[in-house]
Formats: C-alpha cells, sequence, structure tokens
C-alpha cells in the first residue's frame, strides 16, 4: 500500500499531526491491511469490526490501544478514501479512569538525595520544579530559561502551545553549576553525543536508576513527577486555575484529576463515624 501509505502521510501532515503520529497511525494501517492480506482499500465495515474484535480478544490489546487503532482507521477511512465511517455500529470502547502513582514531597526529595551526576539531578528537578513532560524537557535550550523572571518558556508543547512555568531558585542553582560544568550549546540537555535534544528513554532511564536506589516501590515516570508538581502545588494551596495554566493544560476538568489525588490528612476532612464516636465518648463523660 505504497501509494495509499503516501496518501496517508500527506492527509496527516496537512492537518498538522506529528512525525509520531503519522508513522503510528500507518503501521495501524498497514497491520489491519497485513491481518487481510489485501490492500485497505477493498476492506470495509464487516472487516474493520472483524480486526478490532480479535484486537480485544486475541491480541488482548488494551483499551487506550484498541481505541487508537480505530482513530487510525478512521482517519484513513475518511479522509484518504473518502468514505462514509458508522460510528454507531464501529464504536470506540470504554477506557478505565485510573489514578495516577503520586509520591510524596518526601519520596521526590530521596531521589534527587540519591541521584549523584549532576547532569541527571538537574533533568529531573527541572521536570519536577516547572511540571514538564519528558518532550518538554527533552527540546529546553538554553534561551528558554529565563533567569530574570523566574520562568521557563516551554516552546510548542502538546497542542503545539507555547507556555511559561516556574523556576524554582533552587533548580536555577543546580542548572547554573551544571551549565559550569557542562557548558551546553543550544539544547539544555544535549545527548550522549553532545549535538541534538537528548532521548526521553535516556531521561526515563535516569529516574529508574534513582528510584531503584531509593527502595521506593510505586510504580513510577518521569510523567509521575509532573503529577506530583501539580499535587504538591494543590495541597500547598495554590489555586488550581494557575495548575491548569502552568500544566498546559486547554480544559479545566483535565486538571481536576489532582484534587482526587491529594493527601485527605492534609484536608483536615473527618470521617462521620470518627465524629459520631466522639460524641458518644463525650456523653458518656
Amino acid at each position: 500500500m505504497s501509494e495509499l501509505r503516501e496518501r496517508l502521510k500527506i492527509d496527516m501532515e496537512l492537518r498538522g499531526y506529528s512525525p509520531g503520529s503519522i508513522k503510528a497511525y500507518t503501521n495501524n494501517v498497514s497491520n489491519f491491511a497485513k491481518f487481510y492480506n489485501k490492500s485497505p482499500e477493498f476492506l470495509g465495515e464487516k472487516e474493520i469490526l472483524n480486526y478490532l474484535h480479535y484486537c480485544i480478544t486475541k491480541k488482548k490489546l488494551c483499551e487506550c490501544t484498541v481505541n487508537y487503532i480505530n482513530s487510525s482507521l478512521k482517519f484513513f477511512y475518511t479522509k484518504t478514501l473518502d468514505r462514509n465511517w458508522n460510528s454507531n455500529k464501529i464504536v470506540r470502547l470504554k477506557e478505565p479512569k485510573r489514578l495516577p502513582s503520586i509520591l510524596s514531597p518526601k519520596e521526590v526529595k530521596s531521589i534527587f538525595d540519591v541521584t549523584e551526576n549532576l547532569k541527571h539531578k538537574a533533568i529531573l528537578m527541572t521536570v519536577y520544579s516547572a511540571g514538564l513532560r519528558v518532550s518538554e524537557v527533552c527540546n529546553l535550550k538554553i534561551k528558554d530559561i529565563d533567569s530574570k523572571n523566574m520562568q521557563i518558556l516551554i516552546r510548542q508543547g502538546k497542542g503545539k502551545k507555547d507556555r511559561y512555568s516556574l523556576l524554582s531558585k533552587v533548580n536555577l542553582e543546580v542548572l547554573r553549576e551544571y551549565w559550569k560544568r557542562y557548558h551546553p550549546t543550544e539544547y539544555l540537555f544535549s545527548g550522549s553525543g553532545g549535538n541534538g535534544a537528548i532521548s526521553h528513554r535516556s531521561v526515563q532511564r535516569m529516574l529508574e536508576k534513582s528510584i531503584k536506589k531509593t527502595g521506593i516501590t510505586k510504580k513510577a515516570s518521569i510523567h509521575t513527577l509532573r503529577h506530583c508538581f501539580a499535587t504538591h502545588l494543590l495541597e500547598s494551596g495554590t489555586d488550581i486555575c494557575y495548575i491548569q495554566r502552568l500544566l498546559g493544560h486547554t480544559q479545566l476538568n483535565t486538571t481536576t484529576i489532582y484534587l482526587h489525588l491529594r493527601r485527605l490528612d492534609l484536608l483536615n476532612i473527618k470521617s462521620p463515624l470518627d465524629s459520631l464516636l466522639d460524641k458518644k465518648g463525650e456523653q458518656g463523660d
């Protein structure tokens, strides 16, 4: 499907899709065609439903992955082939809503304490102190650090939006020490070759190595530090609307998930059972 692959690529590029999304969509459509050993041009609704059912029951793919395949096929058939798509028949799976793992401030500090490599520490601190995504910290450039106004410019984050986030005093001190030792030129955190941005996987490995040293058993990733940034700000009394802007969320309801992650002991909310028993104790005295 080389000709169709090129048409799909062009259709996605015209709509501003990222290279990663274009690759993923193309692979999904290609796998669908290979499943039937036919060009997708000669396949239709019946084959799509059968393939999605196969992905669910045989391949045991998660709901999110199956829905992504659904989206890939829908784009291909409606945009590239200009065909109708019956959403009432080709339905999307309901995805489970799971709360992300959160580390306590003490646990986050322990990660920094065991991270001996200065570059690794600077990267992890920057992620946590500004609430960055892994792609955002990898693409930071030296000129994005605004020490005069104590802020970090995140260029073209998710949704191709620029935004500013916090530059903490402690983080700035570590970054200055890092700059004196490593002398980065364009990207703040360059890759092993010295040119270009550091890879996402390299940053993830830094955190994995440090977490192993701490003995923390919670499942955590770079994105966990972003969740911790938002949750810890919320627990300290920061207005959720400000947190939304710092995270770069378009919708406030995306940010409200952090309301569910706050430590209940910090909210001073008392269980009605405790109140009930306390009253009984008072009556007995």
